[in-house]
């Protein structure tokens, strides 16, 4: 079953984040995930205003996701964002549709 990251993100070292997006795509592609979102701004629907970045990531299966975040390539780019920013990421596994 088809499982989400959602992140949410405050950057603080634009610089420092370049260098774990820079590095991102190749990594992220071994693991079959696709990115559905990506929004530096976006717009509150309800709620308090929140100006942090919104990512949303798309993996065949959780064994994926939790593989590529895992991987040691990815946790070497990763140290880049998490010295540059803070946030929330959590993952959930889709909605089957119902029959």
């Amino acid at each position: 079953m088809t499982h989400y990251i959602v992140a949410r993100i405050a950057i603080h070292d634009r610089e420092r984040y370049a260098q774990h997006e820079a590095g991102f795509m190749p990594i992220f592609a071994q693991f079959g995930g696709q990115i559905l979102a990506v929004n530096d701004a976006p717009e509150v629907m309800e709620g308090p205003p929140d100006t942090r970045r919104l990512v949303i990531l798309a993996f065949p299966d959780r064994d994926s996701a939790m593989a590529w975040a895992g991987s040691p390539e990815y946790r070497e780019i990763a140290k880049h964002r998490l010295a540059a920013s803070e946030g929330e990421i959590v993952i959930t596994a889709g909605f089957p549709t119902p029959a």
